[in-house]
């Protein structure tokens, strides 16, 4: 298969951009996780982590909308920003077992709100990065056509 015909996503050059963006990624985690102490026999670095995470996403989603993601730019960033750096930076399976490890030592509610807050959190933050992307955009470009549309 000639590299003409691949799916975009198949691609070495996406390939690439998703390995170092989840590099960067998986080595901020970390290095957060080493710095955030916990909270009494709570751990909050991952859930910090997963809210910011899903912040930047969300800004980035709406950011890079306003891009043509046709163009090389817009697909090259979803994929480096995206898919690479937000993938590598959050984790669900860190969060998956911090919940288990609190209800294995005797905490079940923490190990509820632990979960449950940082999933509600996580999507507001979501939807505030893409709001806070959507006022920056209007206020630099002006509301993209769709928007407007939708105003009618």
């Amino acid at each position: 298969m000639s590299t003409g015909t691949r799916p975009s996503y198949l691609r070495w050059a996406a390939i690439a951009l998703v390995f170092v963006g989840g590099g960067f990624g998986a080595a901020s985690r970390e290095g957060l996780s080493l710095v955030i102490p916990n909270l009494g026999q709570v751990p909050i670095a991952i859930p910090i982590i997963n809210v910011v995470g899903a912040f930047l996403l969300g800004y980035l989603y709406e950011a890079v909308t306003r891009l043509d993601s046709a163009r090389p730019t817009g697909a090259n960033l979803k994929l480096l920003l995206g898919t690479g750096f937000c993938g590598g930076f959050t984790t669900y399976s860190s969060l998956a077992t911090d919940t288990a490890v609190l209800f294995r030592d005797g905490l079940p509610g923490s190990a509820v709100v632990y979960a449950l807050a940082t999933v509600i959190v996580g999507a507001f933050a979501t939807w505030a990065g893409i709001a806070i992307a959507t006022a920056v955009n209007n206020r630099s470009t002006g509301p993209r056509k769709d928007q407007q549309e939708d105003a009618t």
